[in-house]
């Protein structure tokens, strides 16, 4: 009987955006994958051109009063060249979830929804990063797991049926969370980990 013939996984991973995408979140990941081999796809809801944003608590100048919340501040654009629905989820081997604005809205989009459902049931590894929370709660995947976030979504990991922790990072199987930008390093060391151990390298 003739052996059946090895199909390594792909090495494609998967990033959905929206426009007020969080540049810094989003353009981390997209740079970083290839270093290792790995092919970064950017999504959105169609296939086209996305207006990215920056989120700063800007230090306050002398007389003005401090922002208690981030500001949003236009940057750089990121293309998705394909669109949710389009998207055939067996053909990654991960999911990225960054944040800004743009996850706030795109957590009710149903094949977004489907498709980060997808990455859990067959658990790949996942990635998510500040507001990249939103979309997991959305999907109902998070349920008994424990995360981190940026702070003030705190309540949204709660409502989700998650335990958060104010940490840098958080792996609880095959989902890897951080905080916020500042936090890439630690966040990108552990998802490289664990996509390179789902290809089997």
């Amino acid at each position: 009987m003739a052996k059946k013939k090895f199909i390594p996984p792909p090495k494609k991973v998967l990033i959905p955006i929206g426009d007020a995408t969080e540049v810094m979140d989003t353009l981390y990941p997209i740079y970083r994958l290839p270093e290792d081999g790995f092919e970064a796809v950017v999504c959105g809801p169609e296939a086209r051109l996305y207006h990215g944003v920056l989120h700063e608590i800007p230090p306050a100048a002398d007389g003005e009063p401090k922002w208690d919340i981030t500001r949003e501040s236009p940057a750089y654009h990121v293309r998705a060249t394909v669109a949710f629905r389009d998207v055939k989820p067996e053909e990654y081997c991960g999911l990225f979830l960054s944040g800004g604005r743009a996850p706030e809205y795109l957590r009710y989009d149903q094949d977004l929804l489907r498709l980060t459902r997808h990455f859990f049931a067959a658990k790949k590894p996942v990635a998510s990063v500040c507001h990249g929370i939103e979309i997991l709660t959305a999907a109902d995947v998070i349920r008994g797991r424990t995360v981190t976030t940026v702070a003030k979504c705190q309540l949204d990991a709660e409502q989700g049926g998650a335990k958060y922790v104010n940490q840098r990072v958080v792996v609880d199987g095959n989902l890897v969370c951080s905080r916020v930008w500042m936090d890439n390093t630690w966040l990108l060391k552990e998802f490289m980990a664990m996509l390179k151990r789902y290809v089997g390298e």
